[in-house]
Order: structure tokens, then sequence, then C-alpha cells
């Protein structure tokens, strides 16, 4: 896992998914033994916390560090018809995030 800015985040976005704007977390899969890389921006997590009256920063990277775990794990929220969504949402209540 790796924190960064908005910025960097923009960048990456941009030149692997080809969106033109942030985003809060972002996952590269890995080769061979290797699961891959999470990126979250602390920045983006931050306001997303800051909005909530019931997300810490500190659940809310819990999130997301999940969020992007599933995506390593070959699960695609926008073509599996909701399977990520709802195996997101019970393993937040498990892991209280």
């Amino acid at each position: 896992m790796v924190f960064i800015t908005d910025k960097v985040m923009h960048d990456y976005n941009l030149r692997y998914r080809h969106i033109d704007k942030t985003t809060d977390v972002l996952s590269f899969p890995g080769e061979d033994a290797y699961l891959g890389d999470i990126l979250i921006s602390t920045e983006t997590a931050s306001e997303q916390a800051g909005k909530s009256a019931n997300l810490s920063f500190d659940d809310n990277i819990r999130r997301l560090l999940l969020h992007g775990f599933l995506h390593l794990s070959g699960y695609d929220h926008e073509t599996d018809n909701g399977e990520m969504r709802a195996i997101e949402r019970r393993l937040r209540r498990k892991f209280q995030c």
C-alpha cells in the first residue's frame, strides 16, 4: 500500500485509466506470487471522512484498502453486477470499517 497525494493519483488515473481526475484508490495487479500494489490518496480519503458524521479517516483508509484488495483479488464493481459491492459490504461489517 502506498499513500499519495491527489496530484499524483490524478496522474496515475490519467496515465493508466485515461480518466482525467483524481480518485481515492487504484490497484495494480502483480505477477506470480506478488499480489500487487494499492495506491490511496490521503487527501481524498480525508475529504471523504470529513464529509461523513460516522466515518473516521482511519476507517476510510481501511475501507479503501479493502476495496483495493478486492480488485487485486479479481473483482470489478464496474462489470460484476454487484458481486464486489456485496462482498465489500459483508467484509466492512466483519472488520468494522
